[in-house]
Formats: structure tokens, sequence, C-alpha cells
């Protein structure tokens, strides 16, 4: 669990209840027909851009943002130096058994490359491709849900754009104008809190996430790439650590020792 997400939207959400409330009555903030609008239009548009197994399958890249599950470069590091030992004690087929207790499937997969004498070249170009790809679906979620938060604001203006030509349409009827004038200002209110709490910041840590998942992938290879060559433990773990910032590198156990 993402806690920094989590405390995101608490606070988010919270401050501008709050503000709601010291500065009136909840109720006449709440509109049905301006959350229609801004929520039923955002939808539409974004079903309109993108195909609908797209569209529906943002809600597990939405997980993502919640829920990281991609070991961290430290637990990557050391299992590949480990990997390293036991390769330069007992032979590189000594790993096969290791493979299955990996952890990570892309680490899993490297492993059994590797065990199964695939060529060093093609090793990386599997790797290299699915890293891509992985990429491009990542980008295709974040994708949906910046063009979400672009499109939140539009029908919060197109919903203030409604409420006034009602309310220009009912002038002669002061009663009415209350109404048209809440759809008018609550339209906009809430096309602003879904994009700039919601959708952009969710795109935002996604982004944050590939490139966390981009790097762990690369040490992986390196690590993967540097054992078949038959290298000392050592040079391993350094190699790797490059990858890394110095603090990080701290943490490492010496598993070479």
């Amino acid at each position: 669990m993402d806690i920094a997400t989590v405390i995101g939207l608490v606070s988010g959400f919270g401050l501008v209840i709050t503000a709601v409330l010291i500065g009136g009555s909840p109720q006449i903030f709440v509109n049905v027909p301006s959350f229609l609008i801004v929520i039923g239009g955002t939808v539409a548009a974004t079903l309109i851009n993108y195909p609908l197994k797209d569209v529906l399958g943002v809600m597990a890249t939405v997980k993502n943002a919640f829920v990281q599950t991609q070991p961290s470069p430290i637990d990557i590091i050391s299992k590949l130096v480990k990997f390293a030992t036991v390769a330069r004690r007992e032979g590189i087929l000594a790993l096969e058994g290791e493979a299955s207790e990996a952890g990570d499937e892309f680490l899993q997969k490297s492993v059994q490359l590797a065990v199964d004498g695939t060529a060093p070249e093609l090793i990386k170009d599997i790797l290299t491709t699915e890293i891509a790809f992985m990429e491009d679906r990542h980008t295709k979620g974040q994708g949906i849900l910046l063009n979400m938060g672009a499109m939140a604001p539009a029908f919060g203006m197109i919903g203030t754009l409604v409420g006034l030509v009602n309310m220009l349409a009912t002038l002669s009827d002061p009663s009415k104008i209350g109404g048209a004038m809440a759809v008018a200002l609550l339209t906009t209110l809430y096309g602003a809190i879904v994009a700039n709490i919601v959708c952009i910041p969710s795109a935002g840590k996604l982004k944050v996430y590939t490139a966390a998942e981009l790097l762990t992938k690369e040490i992986v290879i390196e690590g993967i790439l540097s054992i078949q060559s038959g290298d000392n433990p050592r040079i391993v773990e350094q190699k790797l650590k490059a990858f890394i910032s110095p603090s990080m590198r701290e943490e490492i156990t010496d598993e070479a020792a």
C-alpha cells in the first residue's frame, strides 16, 4: 500500500470538505446535474478516445497507484549478487533451482534464459523487448488518466454554460435562478476536483512507478549478463550499485563477502 497516495487523497478531499463546512452548509455543494455532466461527460469522451477494453483496464492501472508490488532495487541487487555467488561456486546450471524462488517474474525469466544457455545478445534482445512493451502499456494507462484530467475541467465549463443558459432563460422567475446558478458554478468545481485531486496526480504517480520498474528491470538485465559472463560477485555488485543512489548503496548487504 502506497501510504503517500492515500494521504494525498484524504488530505485533498479533506481540505476541500473542511473549507465547505467552514464556509456554510454542505448541502448547497451537492448538485446531481453538475455531477452527471462532469463524470458522465468525462467517461463518454474517454470512451470515444480509447477502446472499451483499454478504458476498463485503466481501473487496474489506477490500483497500481495505491498498491506497488514491484521489488525494490536493493532486493533485486542482493538476489543477483547471491545468484552470482552460487554460479561462481557451483556453475550457472545451479541457478535453475534458484529461478523458481526468485520472487519476481522478470527475474525468474532472466535467470531461466541464462541457465538454458541462451546467447547474451538474444537474452538482452528478449528482455529489452519485454521492457519496451511493458512501458507502452503503462504509458497508455497514464494517457487515459491524463485525458480524463483534461476532459473533466472542460465538461465543468460545459456545465457552467448550461447553467448560465438556464439562468438567463429564467430571469423572469427569480425562484429558478438559484438552481441554474448552482449548476453553473458547481460543475466547474467538480471538474477541477476530479482533474487535480484524482486523475492528473494518479497519472503522475504511475509515471514514477513506471520509471522505478524500468530501473529494476535494467538492473536485472545487467546482472544476468554479468553472471552469465562469469564475473566475480563483487564485480557484479559494483556494476549494479552504479544504477542506484549512494544512500541506497549503503543498504545493500555485501552478499559476496
